[in-house]
């Protein structure tokens, strides 16, 4: 089979998905993890970019808020060195503004409280929902109405799977995860986590080894239906590698021209999605029972928060402390970081492509790149709006 037709480096090419090659700066009116639950102390203060819009995010009397994290002042961020002198309240360190975190009015100035900008100047604040021991933002234009659930920005529930793994809403579901700036387009990071094509970075991974995983060097897909596009009405849009049905797909195994044999003797289920605005799940891995979720959050045209997050149903204490066992001593070290650490670095080295030589116009797209422009199309059709730079010394 072939990628439909988007094989090459034309423009007619990248026609086919215009609208995703013009969001250097990713999706906006989106849901976005700012941090995790356990990041945030009571009356704490934790500043975050998304798509260009600096966030302040603050405990207060248990719950989260989000604010633009510039004062209106003098333009200096109030997460630069937090102050919080009244509940419900965030007050800017240098000159003292204070402002009301659920609409953003300012109420007060510290050493000028009968200054006529009282009441009449606010900052913006943002939508927040906190599940499971994650913090989202609705993060966008201010005026976008109405803000959609947080499950439409999220993976489907699996309901396919005689053992489906925990969705990130679910109940009894536990979460634990790092996430980190990286170089490199949100994209470029996202197409990283869905390619088929790049199981040979992983090769000879220790987490592959040690397991003695059967991981073939590539999947070929042998029809169309090899990646679904999935559009569930006022629900998540993506598309899913159907990796549960091997007659779509024919594993290679070994390339004698290059001398490369797949190594491993242990067969392993997995199956790989990818959500607007950019959520990889990939069910029951790194082991069975588990699911990695991952977002590629835009901070810039070129840096993302890399979210590596490992899910599971936990419904008591015993098997929450198993799970936190598990990840502290082997999902983390193995899975997010050695295992995660090769597709950081595909990525990264693909940026300069990308950035410098117009890499989307100048890129030779092969038939194993289906899923890829599948995605591309999927993710063209339901985006909700771009972010655009919010600087003014830009060339």
């Amino acid at each position: 089979m072939t990628t439909q037709n988007a094989v090459g480096n034309s423009f007619a090419v990248v026609r086919q998905y215009a609208p995703y090659v013009q969001a250097n700066w990713g999706y906006a009116n989106h849901w976005y993890p700012a941090l995790f639950s356990e990041e945030l102390a009571e009356d704490g203060v934790k500043g975050v970019t998304i798509g260009g819009h600096d966030l302040a995010l603050r405990r207060s009397q248990g719950k989260t808020y989000a604010v633009s994290d510039r004062c209106v002042h003098r333009g200096v961020k109030l997460s630069g060195k937090p102050m919080c002198l009244a509940d419900g309240t965030i007050t800017c360190w240098y000159h003292g503004f204070t402002y009301d975190l659920s609409d953003g009015n300012l109420t007060t100035i510290v050493g000028n409280p009968d200054d006529a900008l009282i009441g009449n100047v606010r900052i913006r604040t943002y939508p927040v929902q906190e599940r499971n021991g994650m913090i989202y933002v609705f993060v966008g234009d201010e005026d976008f109405s109405p803000v959609p659930d947080l499950s439409t920005d999220l993976p489907m529930k699996v309901t396919d799977d005689a053992n489906p793994v925990a969705h990130l809403l679910g109940e009894h579901t536990v979460v634990k995860g790092i996430h980190r700036r990286l170089v490199g387009n949100w994209r470029l990071a996202a197409e990283n986590g869905l390619d088929p094509g790049h199981l040979l970075v992983h090769w000879d991974n220790q987490l592959v080894v040690a397991l003695d995983r059967a991981l073939p060097l590539g999947l070929q897909a042998l029809s169309e239906d090899a990646t679904e596009m999935i559009d569930i009405p006022d629900g998540p849009k993506g598309v899913m590698n159907r990796y549960d049905k091997p007659e779509l797909y024919r594993p290679v195994l070994e390339n004698p021209k290059v001398n490369m044999t797949a190594r491993g003797t242990v067969p392993h289920y997995f199956r790989v999605s990818l959500w607007v605005p950019g959520v990889l799940m990939v069910e029951h891995w790194p082991i069975s029972n588990f699911v990695q979720y991952e977002f590629y959050v835009p901070i810039d045209d070129h840096h993302h928060e890399y979210w590596e997050v490992i899910a599971y149903r936990a419904e008591t204490e015993e098997e929450r402390k198993e799970f936190e066992f598990k990840f502290d001593n082997f999902l983390l070290p193995l899975g997010l970081l050695d295992f995660n650490n090769r597709d950081v670095f595909a990525r990264e080295a693909t940026e300069e492509h990308y950035t410098r030589f117009d890499g989307w116009t100048n890129e030779v797209l092969c038939d194993m790149d289906f899923s890829v422009v599948s995605w591309r199309k999927q993710a063209s059709r339901h985006l909700r709006g771009y972010f655009s730079s919010p600087y003014h010394d830009e060339d």
